[in-house]
């Protein structure tokens, strides 16, 4: 489902993210579905064990300040990511392990790269609204990433009706 024909049938109820806030790094350009989220600055601790869990095709909207300090996701997180199933992550901060994330089938937007990683002390909020790129993220919402940009709905989206 391509992120402007839903911008078409759905506009007026959607938040848009800034555009060229984010970049895509994983293999997979296109993924959405309901939202999970952490709020954690520089640790990525809670990063590892929330994707630890079943995904159950959600997407793991992480606000990390915006940081560019360090990398708050690798390629490890991209495998757990895959592996237990979650449709993709969207880290407001810098990953790590680029080269290697690209060749994965996972959908990753990321604002930049670092190769220092962060600390892990587990430190952060979990599945509470958090803020950035101009929309706010609630949990239990929808999220909808392509080359496009990305949209954040309250309900999940469908293009069952004809275009027009």
């Amino acid at each position: 489902m391509n992120v402007a024909d839903l911008s078409d049938a759905y506009s007026d109820t959607l938040q848009y993210v800034e555009p060229n806030l984010f970049r895509n790094y994983g293999g997979k350009t296109k993924f959405g579905g309901m939202i999970s989220t952490l709020k954690c600055h520089e640790d990525n601790l809670l990063v590892k064990q929330t994707l630890s869990e079943p995904g159950n095709k959600r997407v793991l909207v992480v606000d990390a300040g915006g940081s560019l300090r360090c990398g708050m996701f690798g390629d490890i997180l991209a495998g757990l990511t895959i592996k237990n199933n979650w449709a993709g992550v969207v880290m407001y901060a810098s990953i790590r392990d680029s080269e290697e994330i690209a060749k994965m089938a996972v959908g990753l937007k990321a604002i930049g790269t670092m190769p220092l990683r962060s600390v892990k002390k587990g430190l952060g909020e979990r599945d509470i609204p958090v803020r950035f790129g101009g929309v706010t993220f609630t949990p239990g919402h929808y999220i909808y990433s392509d080359l496009d940009g990305i949209i954040v709905s309250p309900k999940e989206l469908t293009l069952d009706a004809p275009k027009l």
